[in-house]
């Protein structure tokens, strides 16, 4: 059960996580800057809010590199639970 079972009910489960990664980038800055918790989210709200062009590029670009890679790595994670997903 455990090598046929789990590995069919991992599929739908990885694709969530890959999908929720992404809320929890966009998420953080509502939380940081309700809560005042340091991290990236406020830091990003604080470099908006005084105009520091550069540091609001930064973080969007960082989010902007960590997604697609996040979906590569749950891409990665397809072909290793199900081989039968080749390319085609």
């Amino acid at each position: 059960v455990l090598r046929h079972g789990l590995r069919n009910a991992l599929i739908p489960t990885v694709t969530i996580l890959g999908l929720t990664f992404g809320s929890l980038l966009s998420g953080a800055v509502l939380t940081e800057t309700i809560f005042s918790w340091p991290g990236l989210g406020r830091y990003a709200t604080a470099a908006a809010i005084a105009l520091d062009f550069p540091a609001v590029l930064g973080v969007t670009l960082l989010a902007a590199i960590v997604y697609p890679l996040a979906n590569l790595v749950v891409d990665i994670a397809y072909f290793w639970l199900d081989p039968r997903t080749q390319r085609g």
